[in-house]
């Protein structure tokens, strides 16, 4: 494994345990490419943490756009170039998703759609509707899945296109979920604005203080909603080959984190909830062997 490569792999493990865990089950000629995948993710979805101004920020998501942009497919291109994705930019993360787009053919429309959705997290614009949260799930969490998937195998991949979406929108809702905490104390709000209003709220009074009487059942339709959204990915599944599988793993673990979210003592409002370790690699062992037979 090369330098660049094991800092690739390294951001992934620091900054999104359960896919890194998720990518070591995918074939070891693949793994890389699943990095880079992850290790992208994870740089575009932290910026708000990183830098807390908007403008920056856009600044940063543009820097990524020009860097897809200038990647080479390797059309009409020598190997060597559809190999490497073109010249080198000196970040590892860039670079090794660069050479992950050339040697995998990937869609850049698909970066391009995932950067333009993760303008909404630099700033505090409440979420319109459940469609609009939806479609931002699909932009970003559904389109790392089908890229991986893609990665994984290319010919099985677009026959799930369907089943992708619907596990973006459950896993993404649930990491919505999960980090509620957090964007409340900074004063966003993903709690979209339509369901916000039929629990008797509104953005700004769920993101103040406890969040008001309606917060409580604004949550509780999250969470419905992230379930409905799993059940009808998890009705498919069975029907998932194994070369496909560990694109979907992190799914593994999002009906533990919602029913846990479900008690009483563990309410996103309160504070971020969270499965043990051995629970988490319990679950994705088990996703990885299994997939989701009973589903």
């Amino acid at each position: 494994m090369s330098e660049n490569a094991k800092i690739v792999m390294e951001t992934v493990r620091t900054a999104d345990h359960d896919r890194y865990v998720s990518a070591l089950y995918a074939p070891e000629d693949k793994r890389d490419a699943l990095f880079s995948l992850y290790a992208f993710n994870a740089e575009i979805s932290g910026i708000r943490d990183r830098i807390r101004e908007a403008l920056p920020g856009e600044v940063r998501l543009q820097w990524w756009r020009d860097v897809i942009a200038a990647e080479n497919d390797g059309a009409g291109e020598d190997d060597g170039a559809a190999e490497d994705g073109g010249a080198g930019t000196g970040h590892p993360v860039a670079d090794a998703l660069k050479a992950t787009i050339a040697a995998h053919r990937l869609p850049k429309l698909a970066f391009e759609n995932m950067l333009e959705a993760r303008v909404f997290d630099l700033y505090d614009d409440p979420m319109p509707s459940r469609t609009d949260l939806e479609g931002y799930c699909g932009e970003t969490a559904a389109a790392l899945i089908q890229l991986v998937a893609m990665v994984l195998d290319p010919a099985e991949a677009p026959r799930f296109a369907e089943l992708t979406g619907r596990a973006g929108c459950a896993q993404a809702m649930t990491g919505l979920l999960l980090l509620l905490p957090q964007h409340r104390k900074r004063g966003q709000c993903f709690v979209p604005a339509d369901i916000l209003a039929a629990a008797g709220s509104s953005p700004e009074e769920f993101v103040a203080g406890d969040g008001g009487p309606g917060a409580q059942r604004a949550v509780a339709a999250m969470i419905a909603l992230a379930r409905e959204h799993l059940a009808a990915f998890e009705s498919g599944a069975s029907a998932l080959p194994v070369s496909l599988r560990p694109a979907f793993l992190p799914l593994a673990l999002s009906r533990a984190y919602l029913g846990k979210m479900e008690s009483s003592r563990h309410s996103p409002l309160d504070g971020a909830v969270r499965l043990s370790a051995m629970r988490r690699h319990w679950l994705l062992f088990r996703g990885a062997t299994r997939g989701w037979p009973d589903a």
